[in-house]
């Protein structure tokens, strides 16, 4: 017999059929999901991974960094981004805004290193961020003081970790004893210990700073970092660094008796080390922009860079040829 319709044996199949696929839908929107979320987690991960792999500023450009953004990743950010965190940004009209909120006189300097510009408004920015954090749990109560405070409180509590001990203010007095003219350890004890705690608390700061974009997973636009690159090291320092030979950078200004003083050493020292050392003078007065991207604070100040561009030595104050010679020796450099 055959039946037809909703009562017989074809409809009541059908209905199984259906409820069997209804059964099957939950599970196979699950595995979509899934699938969805494993495909996104991959391309979330991949991008990491790039970014991990992509060079870093000081890597691509030695030099251009001041410390901050050194370790900064270079990718390629969206139009008008120059740097991203994954808490902070800043675009290219920021930049320009604080350029043009310089002293008038500056601004050509400015526009000439406009990535110094830009590690200036991270440095503050991630500084500030990390500030709040440290506030909110160690140290309410100055939470809400204003951020120029907020930042120097914080950044204090790291310097306040230091310590010089005896023996390494007795180790600096060996070494240094014509600094204090003979007089006896005890006597200058105290003395060498808060300079040299002065060191090292500045020290502190400074690493810390050149922590920051890593500590932040800083990216920079590869393109924008790349023009600021040529534009920043057309300068007579870095084209002395980029020549394969050592190279003596004095930063200072006429009218300073030290500086003078340093006037005729250094025309010594060109003529005797002719064609195998760069000697460079600085009128920081004329240059104030490159003389603070190499952290320049007292007159004169001499620093000494290896054949590869790297810092190897540096001294504030007048500096007596036979020491520059003595610094010149210890890298291999004789006349």
């Amino acid at each position: 017999m055959t039946f037809r319709g909703r009562s017989g044996w074809g409809w009541v199949a059908s209905r199984l059929a259906a409820q069997k696929r209804a059964s099957r839908l939950p599970l196979l929107l699950s595995l979509i999901c899934l699938t969805l979320c494993i495909i996104l987690s991959k391309g979330s991960a991949k991008q990491a991974s790039a970014a991990a792999a992509a060079p870093t500023v000081d890597k691509a450009c030695p030099g251009l960094s001041s410390g901050p953004l050194a370790q900064a990743r270079l990718v390629r950010l969206p139009d008008g981004l120059v740097l991203r965190t994954p808490s902070t940004q800043i675009n290219q009209r920021e930049v320009a805004d604080e350029i043009g909120q310089a002293l008038e006189r500056l601004r050509p300097q400015l526009r000439r290193n406009a990535f110094f510009v830009l590690e200036q408004l991270a440095k503050r920015r991630l500084l500030l961020s990390e500030a709040r954090r440290w506030a909110a749990a160690h140290n309410p109560s100055v939470k809400e003081a204003d951020e120029g405070s907020l930042i120097r409180e914080y950044l204090q509590t790291l310097a306040e970790r230091a310590s010089v001990s005896d023996e390494e203010a007795r180790a600096f007095y060996s070494r240094n004893k014509e600094l204090v003219g003979g007089a006896p350890f005890e006597r200058v004890r105290d003395d060498l210990k808060r300079y040299l705690l002065g060191e090292k608390q500045q020290a502190a700061v400074e690493a810390h700073v050149a922590g920051l974009a890593e500590r932040a997973a800083a990216e920079v636009d590869a393109i924008w970092a790349k023009q600021q690159c040529r534009s920043a090291m057309d300068n007579p320092v870095d084209k002395a660094r980029r020549s394969g030979k050592p190279t003596l950078v004095d930063f200072g200004a006429t009218g300073c008796k030290p500086c003078d003083m340093m006037t005729p050493i250094l025309a010594a020292l060109r003529k005797k080390y002719e064609g195998r050392l760069n000697v460079v003078f600085v009128h920081v007065r004329q240059e104030e922009i490159l003389a603070a991207r190499h952290g320049i604070h007292t007159i004169p100040t001499q620093v000494l860079f290896d054949k590869g561009g790297k810092e190897a030595f540096r001294h504030e104050g007048f500096l007596p040829q036979v020491e520059v010679e003595a610094q010149l020796a210890q890298m291999g450099l004789r006349p």
